[in-house]
């Protein structure tokens, strides 16, 4: 069953399910740029790591089924009755989260003969977009070392949720965003905005020199991905989406579920 969205299914935003769709996503445009790329060039899938703990403010992104239970006050931590004093006091059971390093993927293409890195696809995750997490320090980190150097660059948001940086394009308002930067022409970094309601475009992927930019269909890859991912087994289209529309894009998007007889 195909997404029953003309573009981005915001259904595929929930923080639960967005880590495998995140996976899925990569593995498609990889497998989408590789046959057009060869013999010149290789798109890989790379990692950068961070680690997060407690303190981290992307930390519930990543643990979202963390739950506090209450431990009656007749009961010990070992199971059995107090018989000494006074009653042990009710308390909270809770689980304790150890520092973790988490490993992110992007897609590197490079120079099949040199391994020479060439262009950095990111495709952005809700830790990448909450304000003063590890996720975003780190991905922004990556982003100005990349900035800094002649490699390419292109940024892939198909996320409502999170702080979008940098904040200048586009003017007109969008729910999501591509971006690509020119190694050798930062100048003119190109944008393309994206409203839920339309088709997801097909934009350039820079590659060296006078080489063409490599065409990557991001409709077609979420397509492949929404299909191979059975993500259709794990959404209920009945309820709202998390994080929710606007009062317009859910009537919008209501008439379009009740037409495809998912509601």
């Amino acid at each position: 069953m195909p997404s029953p969205f003309p573009g981005m299914d915001p259904y595929l935003e929930r923080p639960s399910l967005w880590p495998d769709v995140h996976h899925e996503l990569i593995s498609q445009v990889r497998a989408a740029l590789n046959p057009t790329l060869r013999p010149k060039y290789v798109a890989r899938v790379e990692t950068r790591v961070y680690v997060s703990d407690d303190l981290d403010p992307g930390r519930e992104m990543m643990v979202p089924d963390v739950h506090i239970e209450i431990l009656r006050p007749s009961v010990s931590h070992h199971g059995r009755s107090s018989t000494q004093g006074a009653a042990v006091a009710e308390s909270l059971v809770f689980s304790m989260l150890m520092d973790e390093e988490i490993v992110e993927s992007y897609i590197a293409i490079r120079e099949a003969g040199t391994a020479k890195l060439v262009t950095v696809i990111e495709i952005l995750s809700p830790t990448n977009k909450a304000k003063n997490s590890r996720g975003q320090k780190s991905f922004l980190k990556k982003r100005q070392e990349i900035l800094g150097s002649e490699v390419h660059w292109v940024e892939i948001d198909l996320l409502r949720f999170g702080e979008r940086s940098p904040r200048r394009p586009p003017k007109e308002s969008c729910h999501y965003r591509v971006i690509a930067s020119r190694g050798d022409d930062r100048d003119h970094s190109r944008c393309w905005p994206i409203v839920l309601r339309n088709p997801l475009p097909t934009i350039g992927i820079p590659l060296k020199g006078r080489d063409g930019d490599a065409r990557l269909d991001l409709k077609s890859v979420l397509n492949l991905a929404y299909e191979i991912g059975a993500y259709d087994t794990s959404i209920d289209y009945a309820e709202p989406p998390d994080p929710p529309l606007s009062p317009a894009d859910a009537k919008w998007a209501n008439a379009l579920l009740r037409a495809k007889r998912l509601r």
